[in-house]
């Protein structure tokens, strides 16, 4: 049996112009014509055409086809695993690309709306979005949850510039408050203590004492957090959740 151009186009789900292009350069030449003079393809050639789109899948150009398919001394095995390495390498491209897709797209679900330099100008090397699967898993069902996400939407770069600024400069006075020996129960760094109370009250959610109690034992238990508030100043994770602590009571909370 023998196929025209139009049935072997859709055999193979590639166009008629592909197939005319094949048979210009001389990699794929159908082995008959009709009486009219038009291509006609034969089994071997199906399978020929089967090969070609083989090798092009697996991104070969077509200069290599044609040496794998009619060169007899192209080693096919060392052909594949070259393409097998730049596939490897390819992969492993599109998974990193992938994967900063995705973290522009938690980062437009978070809110934090930033071209990639303004997020830098604003965090540096600190990702805002790293704990935001956790949070969502954690508190997605909340009120105080769904809150923070309405004002993080509104906020700009230049809010969370000044955010950033805010905490980095509680951060440096609560450090010195620890390196002075001050106690948690004292008031520097009780008062300390409801300065973050209502930071997060402003910008994110209602905290009231008794959440803020949860958050200061997190600080400790979660050595993430922990990890942070001790990067300011060794200890200091501890010491603010004691401040949180003796701050709540003495505000009835």
């Amino acid at each position: 049996m023998s196929y025209s151009v139009g049935q072997v186009a859709g055999f193979a789900g590639v166009t008629v112009r592909t197939l005319h292009h094949y048979d210009e350069i001389g990699l794929l030449v159908p082995g008959g014509r009709s009486h009219a003079g038009h291509r006609r393809y034969d089994d071997a050639d199906l399978e020929r055409l089967q090969r070609i789109l083989f090798y092009r899948e697996l991104g070969f150009p077509l200069d290599e086809v044609a040496a794998l398919l009619d060169d007899p001394d192209a080693d096919p095995r060392a052909h594949l695993r070259r393409r097998h390495e730049l596939l490897t390498a390819r992969i492993d491209k599109l998974r990193k690309m992938a994967a900063a897709v995705e973290q522009a797209m938690e980062a437009r679900r978070m809110g934090i709306d930033l071209t990639p330099e303004e997020r830098f100008e604003v965090f540096g090397d600190k990702d805002p979005e790293q704990y935001a699967e956790e949070a969502e898993r954690r508190w997605g069902g909340t009120e105080a949850y769904a809150e923070s996400q309405r004002r993080a939407a509104r906020y700009t770069k230049e809010d969370w510039k000044r955010i950033k600024a805010e905490v980095d400069e509680w951060g440096q006075r609560y450090a010195a408050v620890v390196a002075a020996g001050e106690p948690p129960a004292g008031e520097a760094a009780m008062d300390l203590a409801e300065e973050h109370r209502r930071h997060i009250g402003t910008y994110y959610f209602a905290c009231p004492y008794e959440m803020h109690r949860c958050l200061g034992e997190m600080y400790v238990a979660d050595e993430r957090f922990k990890a942070f508030y001790d990067s300011l100043r060794p200890g200091l994770a501890e010491h603010l959740k004691d401040a949180i602590l003796a701050n709540a009571a003495r505000h009835g909370g």
